[in-house]
């Protein structure tokens, strides 16, 4: 067996109209000053009025920051960073989806142990004691819910950091299916797809281990059989609760074994085109799987036969063409040229590819020319 260093470090609620234990669990946490990450959809949603009255009801004074993007970068966590500094803020609710749990950890570490995000870079870099939090994922996508790290955006370069540590994680998860009722469909479609590459890539990892391949495979099997029962039934509750479950247990996969080239490649594709993270995940993660087919087949089959599907003689081939029937289900481009991706950019996109830290775990050694090698065939007008 491979080893590992394993522990669970979140709590985690899950059930429908669970948020209405949001401040019973807070006081259980010693929260009296409460700042609530929310992005502005989910304050016009009504949600962050809701955990407001219900934190109030609790004893428990809520101040609101909503004030970031999608991407949250190093300028709109500091902006929150300040903001929590002059509520004196002792605690952090992050409500909504992943730039939401993500910018939460964010203003966490700098509020905390001071710098700015470029200082955490990487993992285990936060000195201090951070403040108690818990999230409350409302799309089913991320599993930032399930992690240690904060995905935050250099400011200057675009570029997507991953900044970690065990301090970072939330203290409870909140699962409430309920909240993913009312997102817009592209949401939906956009988030599940992320979700599926989590489980796709962290069980081929070359990190992962018996432990992370509970969860991935797990994950997995939640996720790849309800994905399109979300899509067409979206006020199935069922269907919902085992979207939550699922991306949070493929986060849980995510911190225990990592992930691989579809993220290397899709970064570089947010970065420059600003491209929404799971749409560049969808583009890339079939051919990523096909290109990974001797490094990883017998993986691949295994899932597969999770889902109750023929693996046949070329696993890969087979599970690409799933991704791609899964994507096609969510609305997804299917090309790079679909988001205006021009082919005179693939060789500067690929050198960045290069640079990725999830790269590094692939199963399959990834550089730069296998960056391009991936472009190239996501470019392309797509298989029939």
């Amino acid at each position: 067996m491979i080893p590992f260093d394993f522990s669970l470090r979140t709590r985690v609620v899950f059930g429908g109209g669970t948020l209405d234990r949001l401040g019973t669990l807070c006081r259980e946490l010693g929260f009296s000053r409460t700042l609530i990450v929310a992005d502005t959809g989910i304050v016009a949603a009504g949600f962050v009025d809701r955990a407001s009255r219900l934190l109030q009801d609790a004893g428990i004074v809520p101040s609101v920051f909503h004030d970031f993007e999608a991407n949250p970068d190093t300028r709109m966590v500091e902006a929150g960073r300040a903001y929590a500094a002059s509520r004196g803020i002792d605690s952090l609710v992050a409500l909504g989806g992943g730039s939401s749990l993500d910018c939460a950890k964010g203003i966490n570490f700098v509020l905390t142990n001071g710098g700015s995000m470029r200082d955490y870079r990487g993992h285990g870099k936060a000195s201090r004691p951070m403040l108690p939090s818990i999230g409350v994922p409302t799309t089913a996508g991320t599993g930032s819910d399930a992690q240690s790290y904060a995905l935050i955006s250099d400011a200057d370069t675009h570029a997507k950091m991953a900044c970690g540590d065990e301090k970072a994680a939330f203290r409870i998860a909140i699962l409430d299916p309920v909240l993913t009722v009312s997102q817009p469909r592209a949401v939906t479609a956009v988030a599940g797809y992320d979700a599926l590459s989590h489980a796709v890539e962290s069980f081929v990892t070359a990190k992962r281990s018996e432990i992370s391949d509970v969860f991935a495979r797990e994950a997995w099997r939640l996720l790849e059989a309800s994905y399109e029962r979300v899509l067409t039934a979206p006020d199935d509750l069922d269907a919902r609760g085992a979207m939550l479950v699922g991306a949070h247990e493929a986060g849980i996969a995510i911190e225990a074994s990592m992930l691989g080239a579809t993220h290397a490649c899709a970064n570089p594709l947010t970065a420059r085109y600003g491209t929404t993270h799971g749409i560049a995940i969808a583009l890339m993660l079939p051919h990523v799987v096909r290109w990974n087919a001797e490094a990883a087949g017998d993986r691949y089959a295994e899932l597969l036969r999770v889902a109750g599907r023929e693996a046949g003689s070329r696993p890969a081939e087979r599970l690409a063409e799933r991704l791609e029937e899964l994507a096609r289900a969510g609305g997804l481009p299917r090309t790079l040229q679909e988001i205006d991706v021009a082919r005179a950019d693939l060789p500067a996109l690929a050198a960045d590819a290069a640079t990725q830290w999830t790269g590094t775990f692939n199963p399959r050694p990834f550089d730069a020319s296998a960056a391009l090698a991936l472009y190239e065939r996501a470019f392309s007008v797509p298989r029939p």
